[in-house]
């Protein structure tokens, strides 16, 4: 039995399976609709617990946390593949890095310049939230999949990440199939889990020169901030990987004047705030503003 526990993330891992189940198994009777969303929400909240585990929570040995976190709810992300590039997005001097961050949204400006218009055209409606939420999913998972064909050669652990999936995945799967929730369904509800999660990483980095200054600061309490584990306070977490979600707030309050002045002031009240500019707007462009200053080229 695991010495240290951190019971918080445990009852929540609970709740969201017990969520799931319940979407999948009693809400269809009542309405398919409402079992689609609930379902959609508890694979987001899987999502951040999954995000949670990478960073060594609820347990000390990280072979519990892939163990109770791991299943494949989401269908499309590998967890193992998801904390590999996940950890390497960490190396803060590399954020927003079109190469070197794997979480990058930004692309080399060459690169921009070679694709087709429609390509182009695609990725700035995927720049504005509106467009990260409705094209997001289908935009993000298949560069992700690129990326993987590409690397999987040259790296067994990208063989073994997506093994694992399997066999995490293959029980979601059967149970999706027992469940009264047709199988589109349910495909439904992962494309809207990932629309929920591009909330999040919309804006979570900018293209700055000081790399501590990329790291947003989102002053939500609601149920958005819930939904993502208080991920929302971003440079805290990239300050202190190892804080625990619910702990993210209280160190934020006590130290908010320094969290700001070493980010820079990148900062949204709410996620209000970031609907009302962005929805229909342009945030970023897709070539990173400053990347030929820094790049190679």
């Amino acid at each position: 039995m695991p010495k240290h526990i951190e019971w918080p993330t445990v009852v929540f891992l609970v709740v969201t399976y017990a969520v799931w189940l319940v979407a999948l198994f009693l809400l269809p009777g009542l309405s398919l609709v409402l079992a689609v969303v609930v379902a959609g929400v508890a694979i987001a909240q899987h999502s951040s617990l999954q995000h949670e585990a990478t960073h060594g929570h609820p347990f000390e040995r990280q072979a519990w946390n892939s163990a109770v976190a791991g299943a494949g709810l989401s269908l499309v992300i590998p967890y193992l593949r998801f904390r590999a590039t996940h950890l390497a997005h960490h190396q803060d001097c590399e954020l927003t890095d079109p190469f070197d961050d794997p979480e990058s949204n930004f692309l080399d400006d060459g690169v921009w310049r070679r694709l087709p218009r429609v390509v182009r055209w695609v990725l700035d409606v995927n720049n504005t939230l509106a467009g990260r939420m409705i094209l997001g999913p289908l935009v993000g998972t298949l560069r992700f999949f690129w990326a993987e064909i590409r690397t999987a050669p040259s790296d067994p652990e990208v063989i073994r990440g997506w093994a694992w999936h399997v066999v995490a995945t293959v029980p979601v799967v059967l149970i999706v199939i027992w469940s009264p929730m047709p199988v589109w369904a349910y495909g439904v509800a992962v494309y809207l889990a990932l629309s929920l999660l591009r909330i999040r990483t919309f804006l979570e980095h900018q293209a700055h020169e000081v790399s501590r200054a990329r790291s947003v600061i989102i002053e939500d309490r609601g149920p958005l901030a819930l939904l993502f584990l208080n991920n929302n306070l971003h440079i805290v977490h990239h300050m202190h990987p190892r804080l625990p979600w619910y702990r993210l707030p209280t160190v934020y309050r006590e130290g908010r004047d320094r969290f700001l002045r070493v980010n820079g002031g990148y900062r949204f009240g709410s996620y209000a705030e970031v609907f009302r500019r962005y929805l229909f707007r342009r945030k970023d462009p897709v070539a990173h503003p400053l990347w030929r200053r820094h790049g190679a080229g």
